[in-house]
């Protein structure tokens, strides 16, 4: 069994390297490269008895206890404490109130371009809607800092990703569990949504004092790597599986508090941990899309191309809605974002790497599944494709090179 196990692990670990490898011989984005990968490597897999052991039955705790938790935290963890607050209300606006924006908006132009309500309900376009609600900039990230831009962009593309990625997690937990039937029609939403997001909150907070406390007692730049590592899983466990709370706030907290507890001992004590996390979250993010490549069909873009584009629309104009609504109304009471800047969240707002891990954790017994995970892959590609290819062009021509100083737009 432990060595079945393995074999799997190491399978998908070589098409991370393989994937690798193919980046730098195509100079494309990683994450692309993996998906080719994973694509090329179920292909193959078709000609041999070897089994990968993934299904849809295990990948829900698979992605769940041990990716998420990972990504999670290791965005966190990129955050400048001092940025963040300085633009915490637009982030926190387009976090909760852009994302419901984005879900219904999503779900409602799905909903009606699909125009199949018996074969495709509303609570199938909700979950669509949910689960593209959440953004990965990822690429676009790196494309910022390789054009030197404000470090002030930089936090407002990071945190509210970030942010945005837990909320649609609880929303989306929400929406399955009502299409499953797990969650009652007649419960109250806004009080599962807030003892849920507020549990998270407060214990992530409380573990990421208590993970501080033990990293400064310990002392050691080694050992703080694997206690804060151990910390992501942890605190994700217990809140998800013990206390029934969001695991992703959680994390989201542990990180967060844990970056601003220790930063003045990054030199020292909390020494190459920033090194630690970003050979993670490349592990993770590599690993994810090529699971995502080994699960995708050339039946899928022969059988779904029109919930594809219907999906990608979608997915533009909700996000547009969302971004502006959530910048008008934090203009007056925050420092404002330029409408520049906010065109660049718009375009750069790619699905990735969390949109395919809730995609992947879809119970199979749904039988309208396959059209969302098709309508998810759908978007991701063309986020990869085409925003991800564009974006440095907008960059350049919106931003331009600014100066590593922090700048009002």
């Amino acid at each position: 069994m432990v060595s079945t196990i393995m074999g799997q692990v190491l399978a998908v670990s070589g098409m991370a390297v393989a994937g690798l490898l193919l980046q730098r011989a195509l100079r494309i984005e990683l994450t692309l490269a993996c998906l080719l990968v994973g694509f090329l490597a179920g292909l193959g897999l078709q000609f041999t008895t070897f089994d990968t052991g993934i299904r849809a039955s295990n990948l829900h705790d698979l992605v769940f206890f041990v990716i998420l938790p990972v990504l999670i935290f290791e965005a966190a963890w990129e955050l400048k404490p001092v940025l963040l607050k300085r633009w915490l209300l637009p982030i926190l606006l387009m976090a909760t109130l852009g994302v419901l924006l984005c879900t219904f908006i999503t779900a409602g132009l799905i909903y009606i371009g699909i125009g199949h309500a018996e074969g495709f309900p509303w609570i199938a376009a909700l979950l669509a809607g949910a689960i593209l609600a959440a953004t990965d900039p990822v690429a676009v990230i790196a494309q910022l800092r390789s054009a030197k831009v404000s470090g002030d962009l930089t936090t407002i593309f990071e945190g509210e990703s970030l942010f945005n990625d837990a909320t649609a997690v609880v929303l989306f937990s929400i929406v399955i569990g009502l299409a499953t039937s797990s969650l009652a029609v007649g419960d109250s939403y806004f009080a599962y949504f807030s003892s849920v997001a507020l549990g998270g909150l407060v214990f992530g907070v409380i573990a990421g004092l208590i993970v501080s406390a033990v990293v400064l007692l310990v002392g050691s730049p080694i050992a703080s790597r694997f206690i804060l590592v151990f910390s992501a899983f942890a605190s994700f466990y217990v809140a998800e599986h013990l206390m029934h709370i969001s695991g992703i706030l959680a994390v989201m907290m542990t990180a967060i508090v844990s970056r601003f507890t220790l930063r003045e001992v990054e030199d020292s004590v909390a020494q190459g941990i920033a090194g630690t996390w970003e050979w993670l979250g490349i592990y993770f993010n590599s690993i994810l899309f090529a699971l995502m490549g080994l699960v995708i069909t050339l039946a899928m873009f022969r059988d779904q191309w029109l919930a594809m584009l219907v999906a990608i629309g979608a997915a533009l104009i909700a996000r547009l809605i969302a971004v502006g609504v959530s910048c008008l109304i934090a203009r007056p009471i925050s420092t404002p974002i330029s409408l520049a800047w906010q065109g660049l969240l718009v375009w750069g707002g790619l699905r990735g790497a969390i949109a395919i891990a809730l995609v992947l954790s879809l119970p199979s017994s749904l039988p309208y599944w396959w059209t969302i995970q098709s309508m998810v892959f759908g978007v991701v590609l063309f986020s990869l494709l085409v925003q991800g290819t564009t974006n440095p062009y907008l960059i350049a021509r919106v931003v331009g090179p600014q100066p590593t100083t922090s700048e009002d737009p």
